[in-house]
């Protein structure tokens, strides 16, 4: 058993962050799959847009739709959607064996309907039906209009991954709204047995914009809370999910079979580099979770990781940091914010650019 294999054992999942059909076509999914553990695989604007520009194996692809589609985003979405199904595929054992809580490959409605939820939950339901496998989920802005299409979609029995998430209100939200799409469900007479939804609370990215602040205020104790904000905000968010998911709020729905809404650790590569490179995975190993590596970062916990329980560690350690911030001016809220908005404008670029690959 290798130290990715063991960290699996402790009750956290592993997935990619990353998908490309040179993974899928050497093997190289398979290999991650069998030998490290990896349960999932994630996908956006952003990695795809690196995929076909890096992949030799698209070319044909994309020449044989150029003679009989028109539309570059039909013609994205069909190369995409292949890929997708692949990793389904491959990932459907875990689905199987897991009863359904893990073995998922995630799929982005476009970033242009971010702020859209009726459009939101028209394209998840026509990706959902391209798609056809049981182990899709389809990926979701945590935006108002992002959650609201969350909830509609819960209802419908469409599964979720709720992502760009940098704030524990946004995280809270997005839980309430999975329980209310839940219960909705339950009152038309569905079965909740299948529905599955992850809640991507991303991190260095709050970090990267926390720190900024912190060294323009320059005091000793500003200074000294760099790099703590997105570990603290992780593991209030995890005492969240425990109060919600093993509490009231959803007994009743998990007696009808439901299961909780999985925190996923994103944005797990450091962007400092003076930080640890596993400073947003070994302190947040917990039970019930997901951590998305990206690569490098998947490659350095195989090679030096040291898997051990943490992420109920340091609570109290934590939410003093938390009042810390606060006193020193810095609103996580408006943090969290201000990122989910830079991050769909990231992804509305990164899709744009896709489409020029693709026309």
């Amino acid at each position: 058993m290798n130290t990715t294999q063991h960290l699996t054992t402790l009750g956290q999942s592993l997935w990619l962050d990353n998908l490309s059909r040179s993974l899928i076509r050497d093997g190289t999914l398979a290999r991650l799959i069998t030998e490290d553990g990896i349960s999932g695989v994630t996908s956006n604007p952003s990695i795809f847009q690196n995929a076909l520009a890096t992949s030799p194996y698209y070319a044909d692809d994309l020449a044989r739709l150029k003679t009989g589609e028109s539309d570059a985003e039909r013609r994205y979405e069909a190369l995409l959607i292949s890929d997708i199904r692949a990793a389904c595929d491959l990932l459907l054992p875990i689905f199987t064996r897991s009863g359904g809580n893990d073995g998922y490959a995630s799929l982005e409605v476009a970033p242009r309907w971010a702020y859209d939820a009726a459009r939101t939950v028209e394209e998840a339901q026509r990706l959902s039906a391209a798609v056809d496998r049981s182990n899709l989920m389809i990926k979701v802005p945590g935006t108002p209009e992002g959650i609201s299409a969350f909830e509609t979609l819960t209802r419908l029995g469409i599964n979720v991954n709720v992502t760009l998430l940098f704030s524990l209100a946004q995280t809270e939200a997005v839980f309430n709204a999975y329980l209310r799409g839940l219960a909705a469900r339950v009152q038309t007479g569905a079965g909740v047995r299948r529905s599955k939804a992850v809640a991507s609370l991303f991190l260095s990215r709050v970090d990267t914009l926390v720190d900024t602040q912190l060294n323009s205020i320059g005091t000793p104790e500003a200074l000294s809370l760099r790099g703590k904000a997105a570990i603290a905000m992780a593991r209030l968010a995890y005492q969240n999910y425990l109060k919600i998911f093993r509490g009231e709020a959803f007994a009743t729905l998990a007696q009808q079979g439901a299961m909780p809404q999985t925190l996923l650790w994103a944005s797990t590569g450091v962007k400092n580099p003076d930080y640890h490179a596993l400073l947003y995975v070994e302190p947040l190993i917990g039970r019930e979770t997901i951590n998305t590596l990206p690569d490098k970062t998947l490659a350095a916990l195989r090679d030096h990781g040291k898997p051990a329980l943490r992420l109920e560690d340091g609570i109290a350690e934590a939410t003093a940091q938390w009042v810390d911030l606060a006193r020193l001016g810095i609103d996580m809220d408006t943090v969290g914010n201000t990122l989910q908005d830079e991050g769909v404008k990231l992804f509305e670029a990164a899709y744009q650019k896709l489409l020029l690959q693709t026309g």
